[in-house]
C-alpha cells in the first residue's frame, strides 16, 4: 500500500500541482464573491445536475445524459441572463485587486439607531422622507436622476436632506451601511390597486421599489405624521422607535457582535477553501487518474531539423499507432491533432538511419501515457544532394513515311543539369526526351519534346522540361 502511494506520489508533475492549486483558487473566489446571492444557489443547483449528468454517462444512459446536459446549457444561460444584476453588483465598483484577492472586511455597522430616531422626529415635526435601505441587489437599473452624496449617517444629516428648503427633499436617500450615497432619487411607482387612497407619492414610490428589487423603504408622511415601511408586497405602519430598530436589523442581517460575526466568516472561508481543494483534487484525479482505458492512435510523422545538403528519399513508415493509456473521460476528449511524433535529423547521416520511438518523440496531453508503439522503430534512407550534367537523347517512336529519309537530328539544348540524391544520379548516364512520333513528319523543321525525369526527386537546374 505504502509503495503505491509513493509510486502514485512520484508520477505527479509540478505542473499538476499549480492546476490544482489555481483552479481551486479560482472556485474558492467565486465562492467568496458570489456566496449568499440567488445566482449562487441556482449555480450549486446545476453543479449537481452536472454530477448527475456524468454519472448517467458513466451508467451509460445515453438519453438522460443528453437531456441533463442540454438543462445545463441552458440553466447556464439562464443565470446570466436572470441574475446579471446581481453578477453585475459583484463586480462594480470592485478593483483587480479586491477580485483576485480581497477578503471580507470588517462590516460597517449602520447606526439603525440614528435612523430610526431621526425617522420618528421628522415624522414629529410633520416634514416627509422617503429612505431607501438596498438588500444585495443593485438598484441601479431601477432609480434614476440622483444626486451622489456620500455623507456620514447622522441626525443632523438626515433632517437636513428632508428639510422642506432643501431642493432635494422631495426625492429619496439611499443609505448603505454608515453612509448616505445618494439623495433626490426618483423611485418607480407602484401601480397596486390595493394601497390606501391616502398614500402619497412617497408611499407608491417605495410601494415600487420594494415591489420589483429586495430593498426596504421608510416612508414618513408629512399630512400624518405617520412612519411606513415597505418591503416586498408587505406595506406596514410603524409606530415606535425600536419597532423600526427591529425591522431594519432583520432587514440588514444586523448582528450585536460583529466582531464574531467577522470570525465566524473567515471560519467559513477556511472551510470553503478547504473544500474546494478537495472537490478540484477529486475532479482532476477522476479526470487525469481515473479508471484506466486505452485508446489508439494513428498519428504521422513529422521530420524536422533536416540538413540542407541531404535528401529524405523513403522511410519504414509514415506514420505510427500510439496505444496510449489514461482515464476514459481524458482519452475521449483528445483528437489526433493534439499528439504530435517528431524525428530529429539534425544527427543523421547518409544512407539508412535507424530512430527508435521513445517518449521523447511524443508530445501527448498531460495525464496520458504511452502503453505500446508499432513499429518501435522508424527507418529513414537520406542521400547527398549533387549536381550532374547528363546529355540528352531523343526518343523516336513510328515510323517515317516511305519517302523521306532521316538526315540529321539537331538536339537543343544537347544536355542539361539536374539536382537530387547523388545515388540516383550515379545511375543515370543519358536523359531522354518523351516519344516523337516519326510518322507525323512531313519535311524537314523544328519540334518540341519534354524531358523525362525518372524520379520526383531529380530537379532541373535553372530550367523547364520542355
Amino acid at each position: 500500500m505504502f509503495q503505491k502511494i509513493l509510486t502514485f506520489m512520484s508520477s505527479i508533475r509540478w505542473q499538476d500541482f499549480i492546476d490544482i492549486a489555481f483552479n481551486s483558487y479560482i472556485l474558492f473566489r467565486l465562492y467568496a464573491l458570489f456566496r449568499g446571492t440567488d445566482a449562487f444557489r441556482v449555480l450549486i443547483g446545476i453543479a449537481f445536475l452536472w454530477i448527475m449528468q456524468r454519472l448517467a454517462v458513466s451508467l451509460g444512459l445515453i438519453l438522460t445524459s443528453w437531456m441533463m446536459e442540454g438543462i445545463i446549457a441552458v440553466a447556464a444561460l439562464i443565470v446570466i441572463v436572470v441574475f446579471r444584476n446581481e453578477i453585475r453588483s459583484v463586480f462594480r465598483a470592485r478593483n483587480i485587486w479586491a477580485i483576485l484577492w480581497g477578503l471580507p472586511r470588517k462590516p460597517m455597522k449602520t447606526p439603525v439607531q440614528i435612523i430610526a430616531e431621526s425617522v420618528f422626529e421628522l415624522a414629529k415635526r410633520r416634514i416627509g422622507a422617503l429612505i431607501v435601505l438596498p438588500g444585495k441587489e443593485d438598484l441601479e437599473e431601477y432609480v434614476q436622476q440622483g444626486v451622489p452624496w456620500d455623507g456620514r449617517v447622522s441626525r443632523e444629516m438626515i433632517e437636513s436632506v428632508f428639510w422642506p428648503n432643501n431642493p432635494v427633499h422631495d426625492g429619496a436617500a439611499i443609505i448603505k451601511e454608515d453612509r448616505i450615497v445618494e439623495v433626490g432619487v426618483i423611485l418607480p411607482l407602484s401601480n397596486r390597486k390595493d394601497l390606501p387612497g391616502f398614500y402619497g407619492t412617497r408611499h407608491r414610490a417605495a410601494a415600487g421599489l420594494s415591489e420589483i428589487t429586495d430593498a426596504m423603504a421608510v416612508v414618513v408622511s408629512e399630512e400624518r405624521g405617520a412612519v411606513t415601511v415597505t418591503r416586498g408586497f408587505d406595506v406596514f405602519r410603524i409606530d415606535r422607535e425600536s419597532q423600526l430598530v427591529d425591522v431594519v436589523k432583520r432587514h440588514l442581517g444586523i448582528q450585536e457582535d460583529q466582531d464574531q460575526l467577522l470570525k465566524s466568516r473567515k471560519i467559513e472561508l477556511r472551510i470553503a477553501a478547504l473544500v474546494a481543494l478537495l472537490i478540484v483534487s477529486i475532479v482532476w484525479f477522476s479526470i487525469s487518474r481515473g479508471l484506466d482505458a486505452i485508446k489508439t492512435f494513428d498519428i504521422p510523422v513529422e521530420y524536422a531539423n533536416q540538413k540542407s545538403e541531404m535528401e529524405l528519399l523513403n522511410t519504414s513508415a509514415t506514420s505510427v499507432r500510439l496505444f496510449l493509456r489514461g482515464s476514459r473521460a481524458l482519452l475521449k476528449s483528445i483528437r489526433p491533432e493534439q499528439i504530435r511524433v517528431k524525428m530529429d535529423l539534425g544527427k543523421a547521416v547518409e544512407g539508412t538511419n535507424t530512430f527508435a520511438i521513445t517518449n521523447d518523440n511524443l508530445s501527448i496531453p498531460p495525464g496520458l501515457s504511452l502503453k505500446e508503439v508499432r513499429p518501435m522503430v522508424v527507418d529513414v534512407n537520406l542521400d547527398t544532394r549533387t549536381q550532374k550534367t547528363l546529355p540528352i537523347q531523343a526518343e523516336w517512336v513510328g515510323k517515317l513515311p516511305s519517302d523521306l529519309i532521316l538526315v540529321r537530328a539537331t538536339i537543343k539544348p544537347a544536355g542539361v543539369s539536374l539536382r537530387g540524391p547523388r545515388t540516383i544520379l550515379a545511375g543515370l548516364q543519358t536523359l531522354y526526351t518523351t516519344g516523337i512520333p516519326l510518322n507525323d513528319i512531313e519535311a524537314s523543321g523544328k519540334t518540341q519534346a519534354k524531358l523525362v525525369i525518372p524520379s520526383a526527386f531529380l530537379k532541373l537546374e535553372g530550367g523547364s522540361k520542355d
